[in-house]
Order: C-alpha cells, then sequence, then structure tokens
C-alpha cells in the first residue's frame, strides 16, 4: 500500500495520466478534461466496431481506469456496429464533442489518428495490429501509418 491508497489505484491513475498527456501532445491540447473525452469517444467507437472477442483483448490491454470508460455502456450484442462506414465513425465522435458545453470543433479523423498513434505506443503490437485488421478498411486507413502510406502511393 502507498502513502495515498492502494498501489494498484495510485499505478492506474499514473498510467491514465501518462495516455491522457500523449494524447494532449499528439493533439497540442493543454486541456485535460478534451483529452480524456477525445480518448473515450475514439475508443469506445473502436470498441464497438470490434467484434465482443476482439473488444474484450483490446480491454485487457488498457490501464484499468481507461477499461473503465471504455466498457461504459457497452452493448456486446449489439456488436460490431451494422453501420460500418467511415463517416458515421466520425459522426460518433464529432457528435460527442458536440454535447459537450464550451468545446470547440475537433477534426474527429485527426483525433481518432492521434488515438491510434497513442494505442501504438502503449499496447502490445500483437494486439494493435488485430485491432487494426479487425476494423472495417476505411476506418483503418485513419492510423497515422495508413495515412502515411496513402499519401506516399
Amino acid at each position: 500500500m502507498s502513502r495515498r491508497g492502494l498501489s494498484v489505484f495510485d499505478e492506474t491513475r499514473q498510467l491514465t495520466n501518462m495516455w491522457l498527456n500523449e494524447l494532449s501532445e499528439e493533439m497540442g491540447w493543454e486541456d485535460r478534461h478534451r483529452a480524456y473525452l477525445g480518448l473515450r469517444l475514439v475508443l469506445q467507437a473502436i470498441r464497438d466496431h470490434l467484434s465482443p472477442d476482439e473488444a474484450v483483448h483490446l480491454g485487457a490491454q488498457l490501464p484499468m481506469l481507461v477499461r473503465g470508460f471504455y466498457y461504459e455502456g457497452w452493448r456486446p450484442a449489439k456488436t460490431p456496429d451494422r453501420n460500418r462506414s467511415v463517416d458515421a465513425f466520425l459522426r460518433r465522435i464529432e457528435d460527442g464533442f458536440r454535447q459537450t458545453p464550451g468545446d470547440e470543433y475537433i477534426d474527429p479523423a485527426e483525433l481518432t489518428a492521434a488515438v491510434f498513434a497513442v494505442l501504438r505506443r502503449r499496447i502490445s503490437a500483437g494486439e494493435f495490429d488485430q485491432v487494426l485488421h479487425a476494423l472495417p478498411r476505411a476506418i483503418r486507413k485513419l492510423a497515422p501509418e495508413q495515412r502515411k502510406a496513402r499519401a506516399v502511393a
């Protein structure tokens, strides 16, 4: 046990802050609430485009605190989402920001790419590749390395 409480809680808080810091840096944001909201919205959108088994495998790689908001509101019987279009995926993220008073417009494709970049660094390479390949091709193309490959071609 640490001075502040259980070490497992201290560790997940620290790991979650690292994820939020990385996302904030990727996006050029200083607002931590914005980073939390962005991470939550994109992870939940990804989750809902995976099979329940793939969603659980991804969830197992997340810090405990991130895992909590990743699973928030999940309905496994409704996944994967039947609307597999990239437009619906991005609209869901954009709409999530619109529901937060005072938040300015965000580019949902840029935010998704930033979350993919954080995931690429923070989860195992094998799991990241499995998640990426389980997503519809149009959503998969939002990942930074996929975007670069398209730009070069």
